[in-house]
């Protein structure tokens, strides 16, 4: 089935990705200093939005109604789930704010895509551009190709004080992310 078919659900069968070890070196790491296009309006200061306990959810790409995924997209472990992800973030905002957490998503996919997909699904946070890859650049957040794009691979941060606390990392299954963190934050209060 199409993510274009039915792009909120996750197929019972969607490989497992790895933990290749490719986030291990984030934690511990300083938030850059960098500023990145909002779907809230303006820029937003990465060192700034991570000075207090922030959730930066980091997502290849998310689907659009009517249109078909890439070519074998469902086939690489981790990219599917774009969309359950934001929504579960988005389901949990009250209990993340709650916890004193800022949330935010961050993809490389375009920004009208990203400003589009915040609207249609009433996401009550900021969707962050980074569609130059600064942040792998930066602090070597991973990455991989399909169809001519280069996307992030799907990872959550959890950072506090301008320093990355924790990393998730695979994220599966992404419709779970959300509840996770809460969990976590929880059992790690500031």
């Amino acid at each position: 089935m199409s993510e274009a078919a039915d792009y909120r659900a996750l197929p019972a069968d969607l490989p497992v990705p790895p933990d290749d070890g490719a986030a291990d070196h984030l934690r511990g790491l300083a938030v850059p200093d960098l500023s990145l296009p909002s779907t809230l309006g303006g820029d937003c200061d990465l060192r700034g939005l991570t000075a207090a306990t922030a959730v930066i959810y980091v997502y290849p790409r998310t689907g659009t109604p009517g249109e078909d995924s890439p070519p074998g997209w469902d086939a690489i472990p981790g990219a599917r789930g774009c969309t359950p992800q934001s929504c579960g973030f988005r389901d949990h905002a009250a209990e993340l704010a709650d916890l004193g957490a800022t949330v935010a998503g961050l993809a490389a996919q375009p920004f009208a895509e990203q400003q589009e997909f915040a609207a249609r699904e009433h996401l009550p946070f900021a969707l962050l551009n980074d569609a130059a890859l600064l942040l792998e650049d930066a602090i070597g957040l991973p990455t991989f190709e399909i169809a001519g794009m280069r996307l992030y691979r799907r990872l959550t941060l959890i950072a506090r004080g301008g320093r990355i606390e924790h990393v998730m990392y695979p994220v599966f299954p992404p419709d779970r992310n959300a509840a996770d963190v809460v969990a976590w934050l929880r059992a790690n209060p500031d």
